[in-house]
């Protein structure tokens, strides 16, 4: 089939669908804040996934992105991206892999938040003559991994044993995870203020003993563009912006507008007589959406189920209620959503599964 008399209706389901538009400006908007605060924008590749959808976030075709797998490195790497991040805790097993793309051209980093990972790390850089460039990745949050942003010995300690050994102590990395729980700009602002705080106390803490460390990287999508200066930061990492999805719309970074990727479905079935019109979406409270509402989907003509922008909504976790006389059933839209793109004048909901 010619791509160009492609349409919703012909298009076999699932399907992924990227909106170019939308992506092209929440690229442009998350990398002229990168040039207002100035510092360097190192985009998650983890995010996109795709090569071509890489090219549209990149300030520049060499660089700098951030991957999270070795796989992802290699594909990127392969692509003309060699200026790579490997945002995720080495683990000793996959240093070879990791030394055998360095030597295949790509610039590739790593981060680890252990003195045991540090020394694993320098022994192999040793053996490997390979001379690693390392993150120590930070704790700013209480969030996941990472040294304690105020754990003064555990980040001297790892920073000796990388200056004693062969890799290169490069720098400092963390994420302001716990910003996704937020939905104030005010709450953003002062995380993201508390970011920048935390990552600069422990970069002294090892400067102060003589370690360089040039390159001070944080970032997340929330905090990221909520920030209003980022004085003693080199550069900013992010990934969920060049999508975007209902959890940022929640928090209040994006609008249902911004969002540029979705999946289209067809529905298998529908019984108008055991489920009434205007249903609504819910299911377990999730981490990351906590109580903030989610959207309602509806059905388009020709069976393809997507959002209804602006339309009622429900709150994760509801509960749906058998009708009784005279009432309608609740019942759980399709698991589809395009935001912004229909406007259906029936909204219809599937039958709940037993």
């Amino acid at each position: 089939m010619d791509d160009t008399s492609l349409t919703l209706q012909s298009l076999p389901t699932p399907c992924l669908l990227l909106d170019q538009a939308r992506l092209t400006r929440n690229a442009k908007r998350m990398r002229d804040q990168a040039s207002r605060l100035d510092v360097t924008l190192r985009p998650h590749l983890k995010t996109a996934k795709s090569v071509d959808a890489a090219f549209f976030v990149l300030g520049s075709p060499a660089g700098p992105a951030t991957v999270s797998t070795l796989k992802e490195a290699e594909i990127f790497g392969a692509a003309g991206i060699p200026d790579l991040l490997y945002a995720v805790c080495i683990s000793p097993q996959k240093l070879a892999r990791v030394t055998r793309l360095r030597k295949n051209g790509i610039d590739l980093k790593i981060i680890l938040d252990s003195v045991a990972a540090a020394e694993f790390v320098s022994r192999h850089a040793n053996e490997a003559a390979d001379p690693i460039p390392v993150l120590i990745e930070v704790d700013v949050d209480d969030h996941r991994s990472g040294v304690r942003w105020d754990d003064r010995d555990t980040l001297l300690a790892i920073g000796r044993v990388l200056a004693d050994g062969d890799a290169e102590l490069r720098g400092v990395m963390c994420h302001a995870g716990e910003s996704y729980a937020l939905n104030d700009q005010e709450a953003l602002s002062a995380c993201a203020e508390r970011e920048r705080e935390r990552i600069l106390a422990a970069v002294q803490t090892l400067r102060d003993q003589g370690f360089a460390c040039p390159v001070v990287s944080l970032g997340s999508t929330p905090t990221g563009l909520s920030a209003s200066g980022y004085d003693g930061i080199t550069e900013l990492r992010a990934g969920v912006y060049m999508f975007f999805d209902l959890v940022q719309a929640g928090i209040g970074i994006c609008g249902i507008d911004d969002i540029a990727l979705s999946v289209l479905a067809a529905r298998q079935g529908l019984d108008l007589h055991r489920c009434g019109l205007d249903g609504a979406v819910g299911g377990p409270r999730h981490r990351k959406t906590g109580d903030r509402p989610i959207l309602r989907a509806g059905l388009r003509p020709g069976g393809a189920a997507l959002s209804r922008p602006g339309g009622a909504q429900d709150q994760p976790g509801a509960r749906y209620h058998h009708r009784q006389a005279g009432q309608r059933r609740q019942c759980p839209a399709a698991s589809h959503r395009r935001p912004g793109s229909h406007s259906p004048q029936s909204r219809l909901c599937h039958r709940r599964a037993a």
